[in-house]
């Protein structure tokens, strides 16, 4: 008869945790090492992690329920303009948007708060619109997502006495730096952990796996899926207020096709399988970036300048993207969390059979 060595429960919830712990350990290396970086670097690194707030966000949907999601980047952009109009100088609206409703007209929130607004604006906004698409699956489900996109962007575009239309809103408190983007990604991967360690996480997973079978075993897909895309637009609101206040303007194109391409490429190639995917393909890509962008700048040697030609950065970041797809599908981290660094001490239980007595 086979016999098992008992294992700690302690130990085990511990090595449960380590995940988060390692990658909150990344985040914050990366913020502290930037520290000692050029201004122009902190910079990168700071909309790096703004970045990661959006892939993280991203990844509490499409993660979990296997279901792509286009239309995150909308949020984002009802997280950017919330948070704008309840945080800009009065005398700023009265010369961007002179038609403005008196109650936003006077209205100057504290920052933390607008940024709370507009996070909790995008994520009612996800309830409303979740309630009758979370019944999608497939691409059916993907179009939906990408629909709620184009009319998010149609409407703040065209909403010239609330939004300015196509000009830029100017006037934002800038207070995103460095520290200030490293928490919020610390405290976006805590939220997307929690969320996928807990119990509704556990079950949309087994749809995304066999929705089917989960169906007949009793999950309720649709409400699973309804309270991911929620929590998912609640922190992609948060990642389109701290870019808004990163540049100080907000403006509708910023938040379109472009940024949606960037967001998903970043959750496809670090693997939407996993958290730790969503972390490295967001850092990875950023660094990629950063790098393209130093190339096609160039270098000067006398008289002559070796630049890369524009937009070769967009060429290679679609290029790899397609190679994920066609040879690692699940992405740099192959589906799985990051492990703690250290073995531990204690050995893997073996199992040791006994002949019956």
């Amino acid at each position: 008869m086979a016999t098992l060595p008992a294992v700690s429960t302690n130990e085990g919830a511990g090595r449960r945790w380590l995940p988060l712990v390692a990658l909150i350990i990344v985040v914050l290396a990366l913020a502290g090492a930037a520290e000692f970086a050029p201004i122009v670097m902190q910079r990168r690194i700071t909309q790096g992690l703004i970045n990661l707030v959006a892939v993280v966000g991203l990844y509490v949907f499409v993660g979990n329920s296997g279901v792509l999601s286009f239309g995150n980047v909308a949020f984002m952009a009802i997280g950017a303009y919330v948070s704008a109009l309840l945080t800009m100088p009065a005398a700023a609206k009265g010369v961007f948007l002179p038609d403005l409703p008196a109650f936003l007209a006077a209205a100057e929130w504290p920052v933390l708060g607008g940024a709370l607004a507009g996070g909790a604006s995008a994520a009612l906004v996800a309830l409303v619109a979740g309630f009758p698409l979370m019944r999608l699956s497939g691409i059916s489900a993907s179009i939906a997502t990408f629909a709620i996109l184009v009319v998010t962007y149609v409407v703040l575009g065209n909403w010239t006495s609330v939004t300015g239309g196509q000009n830029s809103l100017m006037g934002l408190p800038i207070y995103v730096g460095l520290w200030t983007s490293a928490g919020w990604a610390v405290a976006a991967i805590v939220i997307a952990f929690l969320h996928q360690e807990s119990r509704s996480g556990l079950l949309l997973r087994a749809s995304r796996e066999d929705e089917v079978a989960a169906v007949a075993s009793g999950v309720h897909m649709v409400l699973h899926r309804l309270m991911a895309f929620v929590v998912s637009a609640f922190l992609s609101g948060i990642s389109g207020v701290l870019l808004a206040h990163f540049l100080g303007t907000v403006r509708v194109e910023t938040f379109y096709l472009d940024l949606t391409f960037l967001i998903m490429a970043m959750l496809v190639i670090g693997g939407m399988r996993s958290l730790t995917g969503a972390v490295a393909g967001a850092i990875v890509i950023t660094a990629l970036t950063e790098l393209m962008r130093q190339a096609e700048v160039g270098v000067t040697i006398g008289t002559t300048t070796l630049a890369a030609p524009g937009g070769l950065g967009d060429v290679l970041l679609a290029l790899l993207m397609l190679l994920i797809i066609l040879f690692r599908p699940d992405g740099i981290a192959g589906g799985r969390e990051i492990s703690w660094p250290f073995r531990s001490s204690v050995a893997a239980p073996e199992i040791q059979s006994r002949k019956p007595q």
